[in-house]
C-alpha cells in the first residue's frame, strides 16, 4: 500500500495541480462573464440618463462600472421631481428584472476553495514523502540498498512535486486575485447604490407618482 502510494503521489499531485489551474482559468472566465453582464444592464440603465459619463472602449469594465455608479448617484443628487429621478425609477425594473447577475455566493464559494487548497500542496508532499520513507523501512533486512535509495528518490520528487504546484498556484491566483475581488466590490456597490435609490426614490414621492400613472 505505501509502495503504490510513494510511486504514484508525484504524478497524482502533477494531475491535480494541472485541474487546479483549469479551476482558475474557468473562475476567470465566470468572473468576465459576470462583469460584462452587470456592465451590459448598467449601459441599459443609465441609458438616457443626463451626464452619462464617457469612457474610452477599451476601459475595464470595472471601471465602467463605477462610471454608471456615479451617473446613478449625479441623478439621485438632482431636487425631487426632476426628469431624472422620474427617469431612473422607471428604470430600477431593468434592475428588478435582472438580479441574478448580483448572485455572487457560487463565485465566491468556488474561489474560496480554490484559493484555500493550495495550501494542501505542500501537505500532499510531505505525506508522499512519509509514504515512500514508509515503504523504504518496511522493507527491513531483505530490503537492498537500491531499493531504499530509490523510496527516498520518490520521497524527493514527491516533496518537489508539491512545493513546485504550491508556488505556480499562487502566482496563478494572485494575477486572477485584484480581479475576483473587484469583482466581489462591484457587486456590493451595486447592491448599496440600487438600495440607495429605491430608498430615495421612495422618500421624495417618484416611486407613489409612478405607481399613479399606470
Amino acid at each position: 500500500m505505501l509502495e503504490q502510494v510513494s510511486e504514484f503521489s508525484t504524478h497524482a499531485i502533477a494531475v491535480v495541480a494541472l485541474l487546479h489551474t483549469l479551476a482558475f482559468i474557468y473562475l476567470a472566465g465566470w468572473a468576465r462573464k459576470d462583469r460584462h453582464d452587470i456592465t451590459t444592464t448598467l449601459t441599459q440603465f443609465t441609458d438616457g440618463l443626463p451626464h452619462r459619463s464617457q469612457m474610452d472602449w477599451n476601459a475595464h469594465p470595472s471601471d465602467r462600472i463605477e462610471g454608471f455608479l456615479a451617473d446613478i448617484d449625479d441623478v439621485l443628487a438632482e431636487p425631487p421631481g426632476s426628469p431624472g429621478r422620474k427617469l431612473l425609477h422607471q428604470r430600477m425594473k431593468i434592475l428588478d428584472e435582472r438580479r441574478r447577475y448580483l448572485q455572487s455566493m457560487r463565485f465566491d464559494t468556488v474561489w474560496n476553495v480554490a484559493r484555500t487548497m493550495i495550501e494542501a500542496y505542500p501537505l500532499a508532499g510531505v505525506l508522499g514523502t512519509i509514504c515512500a520513507i514508509g515503504a523504504a523501512l518496511a522493507g527491513g533486512d531483505t530490503a537492498s540498498v537500491g531499493d531504499i535509495v530509490g523510496r527516498f528518490g520518490d520521497a524527493i520528487w514527491s516533496t518537489f512535486a508539491g512545493l513546485v504546484s504550491a508556488i505556480l498556484l499562487m502566482f496563478i491566483h494572485s494575477m486572477l486575485e485584484p480581479g475576483f475581488s473587484r469583482l466581489s466590490e462591484n457587486r456590493r456597490h451595486v447592491r448599496d447604490t440600487v438600495a440607495k435609490a429605491k430608498r430615495e426614490l421612495a422618500s421624495n414621492g417618484e416611486v407613489r407618482d409612478a405607481e399613479a400613472l399606470v
